[in-house]
C-alpha cells in the first residue's frame, strides 16, 4: 500500500493549530509531516479550508494568511488521504459577475484526487434552482466531490519515454473504457479502466497493431450533465472538465474499490506499462471551458472561487458569460492566474503522470485576445518559452465555435493540427465528387499550402479522416444520414454534412456486392491516410470496422454503441491496416521530415516527387484543374529525401509508386520507367489483399474502379 492509498487521516475533535504556511505551491502539498494548502482568490472576502473525516463530519479552517491574493495555511499531521474543499466568502452579485456564496462547498482547481462523482441531489447550485441566478442559495450545498491530499510516491522503475519523433509517429485516438469494456482477454473487474488497458491483451494488440502513441479522449475528471441523467444516458466523451489535475475516478478500477485516491497511481502505472511497450500517450485536454456552465450552470469550483478570474464575463453585462466552445462559457485565459493554472495543469501531467503531449478542444479559444483569434496571444507565448512543456507534443484542435474560430493553418510553430481540410477533401474525393486533384494533391503531401510557409514540416498536419465526434469509418461507407435516435435529441445533434457516401443502401445490407465496395472503400480510406505525407490519426476500432450504428455523435452513449465490440471483429481488414502501418514505418519516403521540393535528382529529369497521369504522362496544369480527373499516380524517388539518419548519413530508400483511383470504371495505368526502374513489385491493392507479384515497366496494369495500388522498385 502507497502513503497516498492509506485511509483518511480525520481532523480531531480540538482543532489542530493553523500555522501560517506558504502561498506557493497552490494546492494540498503534503510534505511529510503536514499539508500546506494554498487557494487562489483576488474577490473574496475571507476563505475557509474545510476537512471532512470518514464520517463526513466537517471541521473548518478560516485562512488568514493572505499574500499576493493567495489564501494559505499549514496544518501539521495531515497526511495523504485525508478529503478537503473550500468555502469562499464574498460578495453574492451575479450582475458583477460576483458569485461567492459560503454555504457551497467547492473543489479546489489545484486537487490532484477527487473523493468520487458529484452528486446533484446533495445540491452543487449557489443559486436557489427553480428561480433566476440573481437569489443567493441559503441552503447547504455538498454535491460537488472533495479533493483528497495526495503523495508522490510512485516508483517509476525507470520508465522512458518513447520519445517518438512526430514524423514517425502513427497515432491512435480512443476511450479509456470504449476501448477495454468488452474486451474477453482483460479481467472483468478491470474493464473500462487504466489498469485494463495495462492489461497485456491490449499491449500485445496495440503493439501488433503498430500504432506508435495514443491519444486517450478526456481523463481529466468531469460531471455528467444532469439532463442526459435525466434521459438515462451520461456524458461519455467527457468534454465537460471539472478537476485540471485529477484523473477522473470513473476509469478506477481503484475507485471501484472503495480507494478514489488510487486512481492517481493506477493511472501512472498505465502510463509506464504503455511506455514498455514503446507506446506514447498523449491526451486530449480541454482547458477551454469547464463543467460550469453559464449563468445558470452549477458552482462547484471556479465560479464560487473567483468567478472573475476564471471566466470571461461579457463585459457590459458580466452576470453572462462569453461562449466560444458552444458549452455556456470559455476560460479567461487572459488572466494571469487562469494561465498559470493551465501552465500548472499541463506541466503536471508531464513531470509527474509522464504523459508525452496533448490534443487541445477547441484550441482557437485559448487563442482569442480580446475576441479574435490571435496567434500571438499570452497562451502561445508561455508555452513556447516553456522547457517543459515545449518539447513534448502539441496539437490543436484548430477551431472552435466563435466568429473566425476556423484556424486550420494558422497555429504557430511547434504545433500540429488536426487537419479538418484533409479529412473533408479525402472524404469528398473518395466519395466520388469531381474537382478535386489539385486539392488531393496537396494533401497526400503534406498539406504545403497550409504548413509550409509558417516554418512548419509535414508532421505539423495530423490527417485523419474520421474521429471520435463523426462516424466511424465503417458508417461512412455505410450510411449517408445521421442515426441518433438512442441520443433523445429528436435528431437535432450532430453533423448534417457528413461527406459520406453509403454505396448505394442506407445501412447495413446483405447485397454482397455493396458489402464488397464498402470493404474496398475502407481499404482505399485507410491506404490514403497511412501512406501520405503527414501524421496519420486512426480513429480507434476503424482498423477492424467499429460500427456505431450510423450515430456520428455518440457522446452521451456509455453503452454497445461506443464500446468496441472485440467478439465481431473484421479480421481482413485489421490484417490490412497491420500492413499498411508496416509498409509505412518500412519506407522513410511515406514519411518524410521535409516538404518535397521538386528538385532534380542524379542529374535528370526526374525530381522527388512525379505526379502521373493513367496513360503514364506527367500531370499538367490542365490535368490538375480538369473537374474530370480522379486518378493520378505518385512518384517517389528514394534518392530524393534530403535528409540524413541518426548517424548523419543522407537517407535513402526504395522508389515507390502510388497509385489511386476514385472513378467508377477499371483503368489500364501505364507503369513509368522513372528512376531507372524496369521492374515494378506490387506491395498492396485495395481490391486483393493476397496480389502480389511483379510488373514490367512501360506496360500497363489494370488499377481497378474505386481503388489503391502501391508498388515498389528496389534501388540498384
Amino acid at each position: 500500500m502507497t502513503i497516498q492509498d492509506r485511509p483518511s487521516t480525520p481532523p480531531t475533535s480540538e482543532h489542530l493549530r493553523l500555522r501560517p504556511g506558504s502561498p506557493y505551491p497552490l494546492g494540498a502539498t503534503w510534505d511529510g509531516q503536514g499539508t500546506n494548502f494554498a487557494l487562489y482568490s483576488e474577490n473574496a472576502s475571507g476563505v475557509e479550508l474545510c476537512l471532512f473525516d470518514a464520517d463526513d463530519q466537517e471541521t473548518r479552517y478560516p485562512l488568514t494568511e493572505q499574500t499576493a491574493f493567495v489564501w494559505h495555511g499549514y496544518l501539521p499531521e495531515i497526511a495523504p488521504g485525508q478529503r478537503y474543499g473550500y468555502r469562499v466568502h464574498g460578495e453574492y452579485a451575479p450582475e458583477k459577475g460576483l458569485r461567492f456564496n459560503p454555504n457551497v462547498v467547492l473543489l479546489d482547481p489545484y486537487a490532484r484526487a477527487l473523493a468520487g462523482t458529484e452528486e446533484f441531489d446533495r445540491g452543487v447550485f449557489a443559486y436557489v434552482t427553480g428561480e433566476d441566478d440573481l437569489v443567493m442559495q441559503e441552503e447547504e450545498q455538498r454535491g460537488t466531490p472533495l479533493g483528497i491530499v495526495t503523495a508522490p510516491d510512485f516508483d517509476w522503475q525507470g520508465d522512458r519515454r518513447p520519445k517518438i519523433p512526430f514524423h514517425q509517429a502513427v497515432i491512435y485516438e480512443t476511450h479509456v473504457k470504449g476501448l477495454t469494456m468488452t474486451h474477453p482477454l482483460v479481467p472483468e473487474e478491470l474493464r473500462g479502466t487504466y489498469a485494463g488497458i495495462a492489461c497485456e491483451p491490449i499491449l500485445f494488440y496495440l503493439r501488433e497493431l503498430g500504432i506508435t502513441s495514443i491519444e486517450l479522449m478526456p481523463v481529466h475528471q468531469h460531471v455528467d450533465d444532469p439532463f442526459l441523467m435525466d434521459k438515462g444516458l451520461t456524458n461519455y466523451w467527457g468534454y465537460s472538465t471539472l478537476s485540471f489535475f485529477a484523473p477522473d475516478v470513473r476509469y478506477s478500477a481503484e475507485a471501484r474499490r472503495g480507494n478514489p485516491a488510487g486512481a492517481v497511481t493506477e493511472f501512472k502505472e498505465m502510463v509506464r506499462a504503455l511506455h514498455n511497450s514503446g507506446i506514447e500517450v498523449i491526451l486530449d485536454v480541454v482547458y477551454n471551458h469547464t463543467a460550469e456552465g453559464n449563468n445558470m450552470g452549477p458552482t462547484m469550483s471556479f465560479k464560487g472561487i473567483d468567478n472573475p478570474t476564471y471566466y470571461r464575463l461579457v463585459q457590459d453585462d458580466p452576470r453572462f458569460y462569453f461562449d466560444y466552445t458552444g458549452t455556456g462559457n470559455s476560460l479567461n485565459v487572459r488572466h494571469p492566474q487562469t494561465l498559470q493554472l493551465i501552465m500548472d495543469s499541463l506541466r503536471y501531467w508531464v513531470t509527474e503522470m509522464h504523459v508525452d503531449g496533448f490534443r487541445f478542444d477547441l484550441a482557437s479559444t485559448l487563442a482569442r485576445g480580446l475576441h479574435e483569434v490571435d496567434q500571438l496571444s499570452g497562451f502561445f507565448t508561455i508555452i513556447h518559452q516553456d522547457p517543459v512543456i515545449s518539447q513534448v507534443k502539441l496539437i490543436a484542435e484548430p477551431w472552435d465555435v466563435g466568429e473566425g474560430g476556423y484556424q486550420v493553418g494558422n497555429f504557430p510553430v511547434n504545433w500540429a493540427e488536426w487537419n479538418g481540410i484533409y479529412r473533408d477533401d479525402m472524404r469528398a474525393f473518395w466519395k466520388g465528387d469531381g474537382g478535386l486533384a489539385s486539392e488531393i494533391g496537396y494533401r497526400l503531401t503534406g498539406s504545403s499550402d497550409l504548413y509550409q510557409n509558417d516554418g512548419r514540416k509535414p508532421y505539423a498536419s495530423i490527417n485523419f479522416v474520421t474521429a471520435h465526434d463523426g462516424f466511424t469509418l465503417r458508417d461512412s461507407v455505410t450510411y449517408e444520414q445521421k442515426h441518433n435516435d438512442a441520443n433523445q435529441e429528436g435528431g437535432n445533434d450532430g453533423h448534417n454534412h457528413n461527406i459520406t457516401w453509403n454505396c448505394g443502401v442506407e445501412g447495413e445490407t446483405d447485397d454482397p456486392a455493396i458489402n464488397e465496395l464498402r470493404a474496398r472503400q475502407m481499404r482505399n480510406f485507410l491506404a490514403t491516410l497511412l501512406l501520405g505525407q503527414g501524421t496519420p490519426m486512426l480513429l480507434g476500432g476503424d482498423e477492424f470496422g467499429r460500427t456505431q450504428g450510423g450515430n456520428n455523435n455518440a457522446y452521451c452513449q456509455d453503452n454497445e454503441i461506443s464500446w468496441y465490440d472485440w467478439t465481431n471483429l473484421d479480421e481482413g481488414l485489421l490484417a490490412f491496416t497491420k500492413k499498411v502501418i508496416a509498409l509505412r514505418k518500412a519506407h522513410p519516403a511515406l514519411h518524410r521530415r521535409k516538404f518535397f521540393s521538386g528538385r532534380t535528382i542524379r542529374g535528370e529529369d526526374v525530381r522527388d516527387l512525379v505526379w502521373l497521369r493513367f496513360d503514364g504522362g506527367q500531370m499538367t496544369d490542365e490535368d490538375w484543374n480538369n473537374p474530370q480527373t480522379q486518378s493520378m499516380g505518385l512518384f517517389l524517388d528514394g534518392d530524393g529525401l534530403d535528409d540524413v539518419d541518426a548517424q548523419g548519413q543522407p537517407m535513402v530508400d526504395d522508389h515507390l509508386l502510388l497509385l489511386l483511383s476514385a472513378t467508377h470504371i477499371d483503368l489500364p495505368f501505364v507503369l513509368p520507367g522513372l528512376g531507372g526502374c524496369t521492374e515494378w513489385e506490387l506491395l498492396l491493392d485495395t481490391t486483393d489483399d493476397a496480389a502480389g507479384g511483379s510488373e514490367q515497366a512501360g506496360e500497363e496494369t489494370t488499377l481497378h474502379a474505386r481503388s489503391v495500388k502501391l508498388y515498389r522498385c528496389r534501388r540498384s
